[in-house]
């Protein structure tokens, strides 16, 4: 092993480098060195969210933040940790069940409409209206015409809330196909967690080719100057919460930014 700096001696000796270092079945410092790395950067990104938080409420800001990929890309993690050290009064985290039957015969877009943000609100989408542009068409939950009429106007429904003076910021968490059955299998085998795979999630391995079909079609046609899509690699979680975290504070103007 290399000979460690005194940086990187300071962060091993500190509180949590320590408790990184403890927690694993073997000592790894590399690893550690690593992870507590990544968890000094977060917290400075927390803090710089605490700021983008007050600006969107003392100037009644509204803002949308959507995720979406593939399952067990790490959506719920990241927003989780978004969400951590910010103000719980003054933003929502909304994860839709499948629709009543009076939201499958009103507007597609209206149940979503119901829980945008009030000024001075974040709100943020675990999987959002584009369930329709790749999930329930690849399952059988909706029609081609559905679909096609779907794909014909999100781009004018996400132009309306963007002219309502509200930011729009949409991440793809994008994993591999081995990442994907990897991150399956333990939470197969987790006591806790097992309670997470759902029926589709059972057949996500063997549609992996349609997904890719429709998640590449719906890049090309919503992937648009005033609402691009932010591809994160999610193979490693904590990598990506921070390159998410990263790319939000630059989405939305609030006034002081984190240096990297």
């Amino acid at each position: 092993m290399k000979k460690l700096s005194k940086d990187e001696v300071q962060l091993l000796n500190s509180k949590v480098g320590m408790k990184i270092l403890l927690s694993g079945k073997e000592i790894d410092i590399e690893k550690t060195l690593e992870r507590a790395a990544q968890e000094k950067r977060l917290k400075k990104l927390q803090e710089e969210l605490i700021k983008l938080q007050t600006w969107v409420i003392e100037n009644r800001k509204k803002v949308v933040v959507i995720f979406e990929g593939r399952d067990a890309a790490g959506k719920g993690g990241a927003i989780r940790r978004i969400t951590q050290r910010i103000n719980p009064r003054h933003f929502r985290s909304v994860a839709l069940n499948i629709p009543t039957e009076d939201e499958k015969n009103q507007w597609f877009f209206q149940r979503y409409v119901n829980r945008l943000p009030k000024p001075g609100e974040i709100v943020f989408f675990d999987r959002s209206w584009y369930n329709r542009a790749v999930v329930e068409p690849v399952n059988g939950f909706c029609t081609k015409k559905e679909y096609e009429t779907f794909m014909d106007h999100v781009n004018d429904f996400e132009e309306m809330i963007m002219a309502a003076d509200t930011y729009l910021v949409k991440f793809y968490f994008s994993i591999t196909k081995e990442e994907q059955m990897r991150r399956f299998k333990e939470i197969q085998g987790s006591s806790v967690k097992h309670w997470k795979i759902t029926p589709l999630d059972r057949k996500a391995q063997k549609l992996w080719d349609e997904y890719t079909v429709y998640k590449n079609n719906m890049f090309e046609k919503t992937n648009t100057r005033q609402a691009p899509w932010i591809i994160i690699d999610a193979n490693k979680k904590y990598t990506a919460r921070i390159k998410a975290i990263e790319h939000l504070l630059e989405a939305v103007p609030y006034k002081k930014k984190v240096k990297s």
